[in-house]
């Protein structure tokens, strides 16, 4: 079998599942959990409804070798959940910085996913970042944990605008300091 894996980044394990690269492959899970209009109402960058080749254009930028933001798939092969949970990524900024998102397929919601894919990635910091920054929607309380657990620091309100919700949305965002 050959895996279309594009890019250069790590692979990092987790507890129960691992972290890896995207692939080509992945655009029919990734998809199917991207059209999930809960899934895209708590980022602000997934449209609602999916447009048809979204996924597939977001894969292809996401493994550009000129890309910006490095992002992983939370992937249960190996465990007895042998599909893709949700997606990790850090957004390079400056000054050794970047910014963290995630989100969770809704049939894993609850199970402390998130948590674990924040914990892997803050321990192996691949990047080498100084400092990551997150924010989350206010109405998620949930993603704010998983952030305050990691040892994040709030910061301070703002807003985002929600692609999917379209309107701004007030937001709170943290700071984890790295070593």
């Amino acid at each position: 079998m050959i895996i279309d894996q594009i890019s250069h980044q790590p692979q990092i394990e987790a507890n129960r599942f691992i972290l890896r690269p995207l692939r080509r492959s992945d655009a029919g899970a990734i998809g199917m959990h991207m059209a999930d209009k809960r899934v895209a109402q708590a980022t602000p960058f997934i449209p609602h409804p999916l447009p048809p080749g979204a996924t597939e254009a977001f894969i292809k930028r996401a493994t550009c070798a000129s890309k910006g933001e490095a992002v992983w798939v939370m992937d249960g092969e190996g465990s007895e959940r042998r599909e893709v949970l949700g997606m990790i990524s850090l957004n390079r900024l400056d000054r050794e910085q970047s910014q963290l998102s995630y989100w969770v397929a809704p049939g894993f919601w609850n199970s402390g996913l998130a948590s674990e894919a924040v914990t892997a990635l803050i321990k192996a910091n691949p990047l080498k970042n100084r400092e990551i920054f997150a924010e989350v929607f206010q109405d998620n309380p949930v993603s704010a944990r998983v952030l305050t657990n990691s040892k994040f620091q709030y910061i301070g309100d703002a807003e985002s605008h929600s692609v999917a919700r379209r309107v701004n949305v007030p937001t709170w965002t943290y700071i984890r300091k790295m070593g």
